[in-house]
């Protein structure tokens, strides 16, 4: 597997200039206008800020910030669908319009894509005009909780530059599931587990190489602008995993051979265990703090957020560096994490990648910083309201 080459081009910066939803969550109905590359919405919790955000999130492959199934996004009481559109600036001043949602047929919903109003067969298709990054409250355990967590992490770090990597992933996920099922019911069958784990090789193999690949390109990318005194630290970062050693020192088929026998020398114990105990499903994402060289779980919980928010940033250089288009980037409750000096590095940091950044806060104080330079709202009782606006409106 080898993802596409770093862009020798100018970035181009989609910004996001209207949200229209329809009963998406708690929206019945919402038009809300952007006119700048960063926009704050500021309003209690369940206000309805966060799922603005996962909105916008619903543009990418994968199902969204929070990983929900459709069937949770319809607003209560709603006409069982959503629909959520965008308009956004592209090249030369022009706008596109995209759009998703959940229209109900006979009963049943169905998901759909459209770009520019013409129907689309999917959410990858988004990826050639739009890339979108995100931080999330519930990322902020990532270096202490269990490997599970790092992995998606990881593949959406991979899926971001690389649209093809969730079906890769999930068709690995049915192969691995069949090959239980096999070790359970077939044991004796030796010509179907044979093809099971011809399957699996191939799909872990590329699996791995993707993940491997997008590892290597983030931390040469952090090395090459590492600063020790900065406020947000730099990693280091590696796979750790048997695979993962088989693909870095080994060509694509050799290694696919290995793990093949890798594969038939663990039935016994798979079988025992009722799960494939080796490959990327078993991997792990190990995170160094760069300047105090420690593991980031022994780090402060402090230290861990500045950290997260290091790589986050890091990674949204990476993707326009791959993409040629700078992400939109969402941070849900970002703010309140920092102290003053800090929140300033942050927003200071967020206008240099040079893309859109949509933030969410508690409090509209914690964005007084960005007054005149950014797109302010209050979000309240079901509407949002504009604060100040990009071009220094009060």
């Amino acid at each position: 597997m080898t993802l596409p080459a770093a862009r020798d081009v100018s970035f181009c910066a989609r910004k996001i200039r209207r949200v229209v939803l329809a009963d998406f969550r708690s929206w019945a109905a919402l038009d809300l206008r952007a006119s700048s590359g960063m926009a704050a919405l500021a309003g209690d919790n369940g206000a309805g800020k966060t799922n603005l955000l996962e909105a916008l999130s619903l543009f990418t492959p994968g199902r969204g910030l929070r990983r929900a199934d459709l069937g949770e996004m319809p607003r209560q009481n709603g006409g069982g669908g959503f629909s959520v559109s965008l308009e956004i600036a592209g090249e030369a001043g022009g706008l596109l319009q995209l759009g998703t949602g959940l229209e109900m047929v006979e009963g049943v919903g169905q998901r759909r894509f459209r770009l520019d109003r013409e129907p689309i067969s999917s959410a990858r298709a988004f990826a050639d005009h739009v890339r979108i990054v995100w931080l999330t409250p519930s990322m902020d355990g990532l270096f202490t909780g269990p490997a599970g967590e790092r992995r998606r992490f990881l593949d959406r770090l991979v899926l971001a530059v690389d649209s093809e990597h969730g079906a890769r992933v999930n068709a690995l996920e049915r192969a691995l599931r069949n090959r239980n099922r096999l070790l359970e019911e077939r044991r004796g069958e030796k010509i179907w587990l044979d093809a099971a784990e011809r399957e699996i090789a191939e799909l872990a193999v590329s699996v791995a190489s993707a993940r491997r690949e997008t590892v290597e390109r983030l931390a040469a990318l952090i090395r090459a602008g590492r600063d020790d005194d900065s406020p947000f630290p730099w990693a280091e970062i590696a796979l750790e995993g048997e695979i993962d050693l088989l693909v870095a020192e080994r060509p694509a088929l050799e290694a696919e051979d290995a793990f093949r026998a890798l594969l038939r020398g663990s039935r016994a114990r798979d079988a025992a265990a009722g799960r494939t105990l080796i490959g990327p499903q078993a991997s792990d994402l190990a995170v160094l703090h760069g300047p105090k060289q420690c593991q980031a779980r022994r780090a402060s919980t402090g230290e861990q957020k500045a950290l997260l928010v290091a790589l986050v940033l890091a990674h949204a250089r990476l993707v326009a560096a791959m993409s040629g288009i700078e992400p939109i980037v969402l941070l849900d409750e970002i703010a309140a994490h920092f102290d003053p000096l800090r929140r300033r590095a942050l927003f200071d940091a967020l206008r240099a990648l040079g893309g859109q950044v949509w933030m969410t806060g508690a409090d509209v104080s914690l964005f007084d910083d960005l007054r005149g330079g950014a797109d302010i709202f209050a979000v309240a009782g079901g509407k949002i309201s504009p604060v100040s606006s990009g071009d220094g409106a009060p």
